[in-house]
């Protein structure tokens, strides 16, 4: 078959044939994609999964593996969270959030009032290189044909299905699918050509990242920061814990704000570590480990359709970044996850129509949905300096708001809850 009849978006004719065929393509080798394609081979669907790195690659990130990535991977296959553990040098287990105020009130929310009630670890801290690269490593070449750095070039649909023009090692090619899972994360070539994504500064925010060797002061049991800090609200200062005593270090704001207040990011966080008085202490003896280094978060602030005829959008491709906290990998996972168990549906049902998928954006948001828009809330409302100090005020004050924290950030029922605004009325006033 000839490709001259598809439609690509492309500047150039392309007549090359098509190479290959499959049910399942998977664009993106990252959490979100190597989730879709570990649950597939765990259903034994046959399928491609294309990435435009070699493995091992980097990918500037906070490091925070959430609890909910916790859940996805014990669904996976339980025996992963004994292997982290054989991994002390990669994945480094945390128990909660020591959250600041711009007042200086520190907070401690552990993920458990019990931490020993777990069976395994609520969250791990690992540098990117190194997760991905072990769910990567965990990809069944029995059901999945992995091309490592080929480049999706365009995208077209064609008669009922969709094929992608990818370049790998010089070469252009077309693969055809009929079903696409795109995950290539931020920018995502496929969601502005097939679901018509555009970059909303409302709905997105910058951050930089470092990793720095010798910070003072790093929690007992591993919990990661978040310090609202006055000048970058409704942003935040974060220090991560990571294996071998290391920290991932970094400033994330709103976008929109950054444009308003014309704020350099680099500067930004390096005008902290130097001059804020808690903080120029705790690195006074810390070496910077190679670049400061920037990306972008596209959040999950409105709910966004992320399927179509023949394609389903997962991970930050889908904008289900966390609003509140940043976090990402959680729901680029679970996401992963319910791509799977659409492909698997539409497979036995040989339907890949738009109304047939709509079934994953279901699934998706019957999940995060409500998270996301409390998270947005959360964001929204960190922008005022002095609610947040009140909070922080009071939560230090009472113990039985504090052992509530636990359960009202990260268990999803109690978290629905928060949506009615009355909730926050209770918390502040009647403590």
């Amino acid at each position: 078959m000839c490709a001259r009849n598809f439609m690509f978006v492309s500047s150039k004719p392309v007549n090359f044939k098509v190479n290959q065929s499959a049910d399942i393509v998977i664009v993106g080798a990252g959490p979100a994609g190597s989730t879709a394609s570990l649950f597939l081979s765990k259903q034994k669907i046959p399928h491609f999964i294309l990435d435009k790195s070699v493995f091992p690659r980097d990918k500037i990130c906070g490091d925070a593996i959430s609890g909910k990535a916790s859940d996805v991977l014990y669904k996976l296959d339980s025996s992963m969270h004994d292997e982290f553990e054989q991994l002390a040098d990669k994945f480094l287990p945390c128990n909660g959030i020591l959250f600041s105020a711009p007042n200086g009130k520190m907070l401690e929310v552990p993920f458990s009032n019990d931490l020993s009630e777990l069976k395994y670890p609520a969250g791990y801290i690992s540098k990117r290189i190194h997760f991905d690269e072990f769910l990567f490593r965990k990809i069944d070449r029995n059901f999945a044909t992995v091309l490592e750095g080929a480049e999706i070039k365009s995208v077209a649909r064609d008669n009922g299905s969709i094929a992608l023009n990818y370049s790998q090692q010089g070469e252009d090619k077309i693969l055809k699918c009929n079903l696409l899972i795109a995950a290539e994360g931020d920018r995502s070539l496929i969601s502005r050509t097939l679901a018509g994504y555009e970059k909303n500064l409302k709905n997105y925010s910058a951050a930089v990242r470092a990793y720095y060797s010798n910070v003072k002061g790093m929690h007992a049991q591993n919990f990661i920061e978040l310090h609202f800090l006055h000048g970058i609200l409704p942003g935040y200062f974060w220090i991560f814990p990571l294996p071998n005593g290391d920290a991932n270090v970094g400033v994330g704001i709103p976008s929109y704000m950054i444009s308003k207040k014309k704020i350099n990011l680099k500067d930004e966080m390096q005008k902290i570590i130097s001059e804020h008085p808690v903080f120029k202490d705790r690195f006074r003896h810390a070496e910077l480990m190679g670049e400061i280094k920037g990306w972008g978060l596209p959040l999950g602030s409105e709910q966004r359709k992320i399927s179509g005829d023949n394609f389903l959008l997962a991970g930050d491709a889908a904008s289900l970044i966390d609003p509140f906290t940043g976090e990402g990998i959680g729901n680029a996972m679970l996401s992963g996850m319910k791509a799977a168990e659409q492909a698997r549906r539409s497979i036995e049902a040989n339907n890949f129509s738009e109304k047939f998928l709509m079934q994953y954006d279901e699934e998706v948001y019957r999940n995060c949905g409500d998270e996301l828009k409390l998270s947005s809330r959360l964001q929204k409302l960190s922008r005022y300096e002095w609610l947040l100090n009140l909070f922080f005020n009071k939560a230090n004050r009472n113990r039985e708001l504090r052992e509530r924290l636990p359960e009202l950030l990260y268990n999803p029922d109690s978290r629905k809850s928060l949506s009615n605004m009355r909730i926050y009325l209770k918390l502040l006033f009647r403590y």
